[in-house]
């Protein structure tokens, strides 16, 4: 039997830990830690949220920042705004035209994604695109509305942007 040196409890010869405590037995109890009681005032722990905000008003406005594009584009989405490239033969002209930024070479669709507003929040949703729409890293599937957060990733194949609310 190996007794504790901590709380004195009788172990099984060969255990590594205190049944009765969970104290090491193969390690000198001086050097093991113990946890320290928090002052529970402390402010020293507060969480910091890594996400923007996901409040959008009408009023507001959306900055996109495509990726190795010298000037944002700043919007002022509707109720549903198309996203996509231009196509002359077909006639298609969504709300904001990806071709300056090489939507075509990138893989974006005619008609890729629409950004939706909903009472205070602002939604980017994937409209069956041929090379997807992900949001930070996550592809989207078709027509499920994903909620934006003011900092977030979104890549319409790839073609790389980062949104933020003005």
């Amino acid at each position: 039997m190996i007794t504790c040196p901590h709380c004195k409890h009788p172990n099984m010869e060969g255990a590594l830990f205190c049944e009765e405590c969970g104290l090491s037995l193969w390690s000198d109890p001086d050097e093991q830690a113990s946890t320290r009681k928090l002052d529970e005032d402390s402010n020293e722990f507060s969480v910091k949220s890594g996400w923007g905000t996901a409040t959008f008003r009408e009023q507001n406005e959306v900055i996109i920042h495509v990726r190795d594009a010298d000037e944002p584009i700043s919007i002022r989405p509707g109720v549903e705004f198309l996203i996509g490239r231009s196509d002359s033969s077909s006639g298609i002209n969504p709300d904001l035209d990806l071709t300056p930024y090489g939507a075509l070479e990138k893989g974006v669709s005619r008609i890729h994604a629409a950004l939706r507003r909903g009472e205070d929040v602002l939604s980017i949703v994937d409209l069956d695109s041929a090379n997807g729409t992900y949001l930070n890293g996550q592809r989207l599937a078709a027509h499920q509305p994903r909620l934006l957060r003011d900092g977030d990733e979104i890549r319409l194949g790839k073609l790389v942007m980062h949104i933020y609310f003005k």
